[in-house]
Order: structure tokens, then sequence, then C-alpha cells
């Protein structure tokens, strides 16, 4: 079997938006691949809120994240359904994924602290997690949230995403530090090759499934 030639890669716009309001939350959500790393958040809660402005910088993502949820309930439903609508805003962002990098990876380093993040825009969603906290609570923002978050975005975006915390103690700077290595690996993941044009990046020439 030979690999032919492909298309030059489109200029287009690689941006991707979602709303999603049910009885629990209600979401406006968009995201540039190609942006600054610009950003407007708003969640509702404070440390979560500075979690989604480190992924935008450091992966020069722009993201505009609007969400009202049922926080005097909890901070599941907020947590769980705007990670939800992040994941299919760059799965929408990221089409066919023609001419991508695909994978992406980072070590981030943050005082004491070193975390290490791989990631592959597989289509095949699966999380390794191995990290923990030893708070209840970052801010207000429960702890046992964090993982949870880095699953629901994996599912809806597609990723194949393992995180491992090498060693650290301050709890902060653990959290940031997972967050910065995971924009990280997807600014290196979604930049777009030229020298692959508008091949999609696997023999399969397709991703997922």
């Amino acid at each position: 079997m030979t690999n032919t030639p492909t298309a030059p890669l489109s200029n287009a716009a690689r941006t991707g938006s979602v709303t999603r309001k049910t009885a629990e939350t209600s979401i406006e959500i968009a995201v540039n691949l190609d942006g600054t790393g610009a950003y407007e958040v708003s969640t509702g809660i404070g440390f979560l809120d500075h979690m989604v402005e480190q992924f935008s910088k450091h992966s020069l993502i722009d993201v505009t994240m609007r969400v009202s949820g049922d926080l005097h309930v909890d901070q599941h439903h907020t947590t769980e359904d705007s990670a939800i609508a992040l994941g299919q805003a760059l799965s929408d962002a990221l089409g066919d994924k023609a001419g991508i990098g695909r994978y992406g990876s980072a070590y981030s380093p943050m005082d004491e602290t070193l975390s290490r993040v791989a990631l592959d825009i597989s289509g095949r969603p699966f999380v390794v997690w191995k990290a923990g906290f030893t708070q209840e609570k970052l801010g207000e923002w429960d702890t046992e949230l964090i993982e949870h978050w880095f699953h629901s975005v994996a599912q809806t975006a597609g990723l194949t995403l393992h995180i491992e915390l090498l060693y650290g103690a301050n709890n902060h700077h653990i959290c940031e530090s997972i967050y910065k290595g995971f924009a990280r690996a997807m600014r290196i993941a979604v930049e777009r090759d030229a020298r692959k044009g508008g091949a999609i990046p696997s023999t399969k020439g397709q991703l997922g499934g």
C-alpha cells in the first residue's frame, strides 16, 4: 500500500462552540485552536476558573466559557458539564483532525512539583490518572472533582490521556502543574504540520473507532 500525497492544509479557522442547557446547568463555550491564549471564563467556581484560564493561556487556545450551575446543590454538575462542553467544543474545532500533530506531551514543573502529561487525539477516550491530593478543597473547589474533570474532557474530545504526578507536596502547585502540562501537551497535539498537508494522521485514514 502506498501513502499518496494529500491536499495542502486549509487556512480555515478552527473554531468550535457549544451551548448546553439542562435542569442543572446552562453553558456557553467557544474555542479557537489557532488563538493567542485569550480567555473569558466564569463558572462560579473560582479555582476552576483559574485552571481553565491556565489551560487557555498555555495552550494558546482561546476559550470563552460562561456557566451557570446549581452550586446550591454542590459543584459536581458545574464541573462535569463544563468539562463535557469544553471537550465537545474542542472536538468541533478539530473537525476531521487533518494535518494535526495528534500527539503531545509535557513535563510541567512548578516549584517543588513535577507532573508529566501525555496525550493522543485518537478519538478513543481513555484516561490514566496517577495523581492525588491531600486536601479536600482548593479554594472552594472539591479536589475529588479534578480527576473527574479530565475524564469528562477526554470523553468528549476523544483523548487518550495519561497524567502522572512525579512528585510534589503543595496541592495548589500539583493541580496547576497538571493543568499547565495538559495545556502544553494540547498545544503540541493540535498544531498543524505543513509537511503533513491535509493528511489525517493515521494509516486508517481516520481517527477514532
